[in-house]
């Protein structure tokens, strides 16, 4: 399957852009690295799996997608209480993550049915 094609794949790397292009002027680097990572991770693991030849290689990649997503989560959580991200954007950030996290949880449970 072509990880191009799949709408969790293009919705996980336009927020992986958002990020970064959001928090470009954050001082705090240590704190833009990790949560920019963390976004990358995710359409990142998740085109790697899907390039993967065995279902379980492929399932794999996405769960570490999946776990970077609620890593994402809990970093804009941080990032709203601390004031490094704004609460609307931090809202919008949430909720992308939280339907990203259940599209990878959709297509995990697919491969486990094939």
């Amino acid at each position: 399957m072509n990880f191009e094609r799949l709408l969790v794949w293009k919705r996980s790397a336009r927020l992986s852009a958002d990020l970064y292009q959001t928090l470009r002027e954050l001082r705090d680097f240590g704190f833009r690295d990790q949560i920019t990572r963390s976004g990358l991770s995710v359409p990142s693991n998740i085109a790697e799996g899907m390039s993967r030849a065995t279902r379980k290689d492929k399932r794999h990649f996405l769960v570490v997608a999946r776990g970077s997503c609620a890593e994402l989560r809990t970093q804009i959580y941080i990032g709203m209480e601390i004031g490094y991200v704004a609460q609307d954007k931090g809202r919008e950030w949430l909720q992308e993550t939280r339907e990203v996290s259940s599209m990878l949880a959709g297509l995990i449970t697919t491969l486990d049915n094939e």
